[in-house]
């Protein structure tokens, strides 16, 4: 138990003296920010934003079974599995983007959503922000994978998925938060009866 006074969480200890724009693409914009930092020394300060919102899907069927996606990730040069995921973009409807998602990468329909997850996956070097839906009441339908995506779709137990994220065999950070916070929401609803 902590006896330290709370902390202020409003105060911000950074001070902002100038910002440019590095870099950016359809997806990304990397910002360079001269700072005085907490110890109130002069240092620079590199942010990456993002021009999407991450989402994350776990679509659970009525017999306990998920889907995984796997691809080859071009930025860690390895093959994941991970949930199926995508961005929205952020001046839309997270719960609109998400069903476009999952439609996409798996070709299923849910009838009953459930935002189970907000989440930021990398806060000291980006702004991104994410959202995880569990996803139920599936009927299934066509893919649409887009050009940039050559994926394989794996039906499984969702606890055989979060064996996979605890063995780390899953090690994107959404897909691992969120299947963790699947498995917990939906024993509590059940346990709520």
């Amino acid at each position: 138990m902590s006896t330290s006074p709370a902390p202020d969480e409003t105060h911000n200890p950074w001070q902002v003296l100038g910002s440019e724009i590095k870099y950016q693409n359809p997806w990304i914009r990397v910002r360079e920010d001269q700072v005085i930092n907490p110890a109130g020394n002069p240092g620079i300060y590199g942010v990456v934003s993002m021009k999407n919102k991450a989402l994350g899907i776990i679509p659970v069927d009525a017999e306990g079974n998920t889907w995984l996606v796997g691809q080859y990730r071009y930025a860690l040069n390895e093959y994941c599995w991970e949930i199926p995921m995508g961005g929205g973009p952020v001046e839309l409807d997270i719960l609109e983007s998400a069903q476009r998602e999952l439609r996409e990468e798996t070709g299923l329909l849910a009838a009953r959503w459930t935002n189970i997850a907000r989440l930021h996956t990398s806060n000291s070097v980006t702004d991104e922000e994410g959202f995880v839906f569990l996803a139920e009441e599936l009927t299934p339908g066509p893919t649409e994978h887009e050009e940039t995506e050559q994926l394989h779709l794996w039906k499984l137990p969702l606890r055989e998925a979060v064996e996979m994220a605890m063995n780390n065999r899953i090690t994107d950070a959404i897909s691992v938060a969120g299947l963790l916070k699947a498995e917990r929401y939906l024993q509590q609803r059940a346990a709520a009866g």
